[in-house]
């Protein structure tokens, strides 16, 4: 006896097979033909296994879809993690080479003439001390390098409070920006790379706080901004580092439709 309601499948397929049974078969017995109909009532759990079947296949895949989107979205947040550490691997190298090697400023005892004075630095006067502000710079610089950002910070700026015209204020305070920018303060990073900008104008700083600004909008989401910025960048300072690295930028945001 049929034991359970058929769905319309099972139900097509039954008829279908009833209709289908050769005309001599209709006077085999009502015994078989009823464990006939019965047979054919067994296979609706097929039907039914079939289905589910379908329906997993269905949410397999959109659940790959949604890997493959994850996945994308994991690779680039990678890029852009690998890109900032070997721009600031390689900013480092370059202090360590070149800034931090300058020369402080010679002054000598009971001199008649006034030291010159850096036109990067928008102080009057020479340090008093040239040895102790290069050995408070390569403290706050130490302290960068080791990833200490939190007192790295504090040291830069007590040293732009005590040395402003060293001529390693305008490092100090390019650093305070890239501290800024590793931490993910970008609306913070701008302001300090804009002081690089306008209180240092002769500083070698100057094509890469633009740069940086450039990029601190790119995370933004201003794209246009930081599109603006890397034109000035690459055209303001075309034989740069800077500048290609700007060139890179901008070839990267117009894959990504940006």
């Amino acid at each position: 006896m049929i034991k359970q309601t058929l769905n319309p499948i099972a139900a097509l397929l039954m008829v279908s097979a009833v209709f289908a049974v050769p005309l001599q078969a209709a006077d085999a017995p009502l015994e078989q033909r009823v464990q006939r109909l019965e047979k054919l009532v067994e296979g609706q759990g097929l039907v039914d296994m079939y289905l589910r079947l379908e329906t997993l296949q269905q949410e397999v895949q959109q659940l790959r879809g949604e890997v493959e989107v994850q996945t994308n979205t994991i690779e680039g947040l990678k890029q852009r993690q690998r890109d900032l550490y070997l721009d600031i691997d390689r900013r480092l190298r370059q202090l360590e080479s070149g800034a931090v090697a300058k020369p402080p400023v010679a002054v000598t005892p009971n001199t008649p003439t006034t030291p010159a004075v850096s036109k990067s630095k928008p102080a009057t006067s020479a340090p008093s001390n040239p040895a102790a502000a290069e050995d408070a710079y390569r403290a706050a610089f130490k302290l960068l390098k080791e990833g200490r950002y939190a007192p790295a910070t504090s040291r830069f700026k007590d040293f732009l409070k005590k040395y402003p015209s060293s001529s390693y204020a305008d490092n100090a305070q390019y650093w305070l920006g890239e501290i800024s920018y590793v931490t993910r303060a970008f609306k913070q990073a701008i302001v300090e790379f804009d002081k690089v900008i306008k209180n240092y104008p002769d500083s070698t700083k100057l094509a890469d706080a633009v740069l940086k600004q450039a990029y601190c909008y790119y995370e933004l989401k201003d794209y246009t901004k930081a599109r603006e910025l890397l034109t000035t960048v690459t055209t303001k300072y075309p034989h740069s580092t800077a500048a290609n690295l700007a060139e890179k930028r901008r070839k990267r945001m117009t894959t990504e439709g940006h």
